[in-house]
């Protein structure tokens, strides 16, 4: 039974699109595959292996290392912290449904954020896009842990509505020519935005609110480091 207290009104009355199996499926297919914690690697990819410039005094050892310093950072311990609280019963499931069970995964994000962002910033050769997106992200985890105080914001849209205006605001200031991938990412944001209406419980709202949130932070961080 739905925890009254832990929704407002609002959040109740969800109307869902109209759903068919097959859409079901592409829409968890897709929600998988660009979940949350895979975004800051698949923009640190682009941006390692087909970005010009930013990387090119990298060796391949270097490239690879780098990418798996973001994967464990960003992807692995957020995905062990969530483990472990399932298990240790904190929560209920891996996917975290309610606003209470995001606390902790949100404040340890928070801080492996962070972690990323600091490095990024210190570590001598590191580009400065790079701190530009850690900065952004550590901005949308701490967004999105004060708007869960109120509601359960989409994580999913804060990911990809972040990646995509990251990409956007890069291809301003850098001048570079990377539609083909601002077009690709903002197709991404699109599908994977359709598919929470079709798969979540969320409301519409609490993913428009999650594409602001990703959205407002990039251009914070791109203020202040770019």
């Amino acid at each position: 039974m739905q925890d009254i207290q832990s929704a407002s009104p609002i959040q109740r009355q969800v109307y869902p699109l109209p759903q068919s199996k097959p859409l079901k499926v592409l829409g968890s297919f897709f929600s998988y595959l660009f979940h949350p914690l895979f975004i800051s690697v698949y923009v640190a990819a682009y941006l390692i292996y087909f970005y010009p410039y930013a990387f090119a005094r990298y060796d391949h050892k270097q490239k690879l290392l780098t990418l798996a310093f973001v994967f464990s950072i960003t992807t692995f311990f957020p995905a062990l912290t969530v483990f472990l609280l399932w298990r240790l019963k904190f929560a209920s499931s891996i996917y975290l449904r309610t606003q209470k069970e995001r606390i902790i995964p949100y404040v340890a994000s928070i801080t492996y954020f962070f972690w990323a962002f600091y490095v990024s910033r210190n570590m001598p050769g590191s580009p400065q896009i790079m701190t530009f997106f850690f900065l952004g992200t550590f901005l949308a985890a701490s967004a999105a842990l004060m708007a869960n105080n109120y509601f359960k914001i989409s994580m999913h849209a804060i990911g990809v509505g972040g990646a995509a205006s990251f990409l956007i605001l890069l291809g301003i200031v850098s001048g570079e020519p990377i539609s083909l991938a601002i077009a690709v990412a903002t197709i991404i944001t699109g599908i994977v935005c359709t598919s929470r209406m079709l798969v979540s419980d969320h409301h519409p709202y609490e993913i428009y609110w999650g594409l602001v949130l990703g959205v407002l932070c990039q251009l914070v961080a791109c203020y202040f480091i770019m």
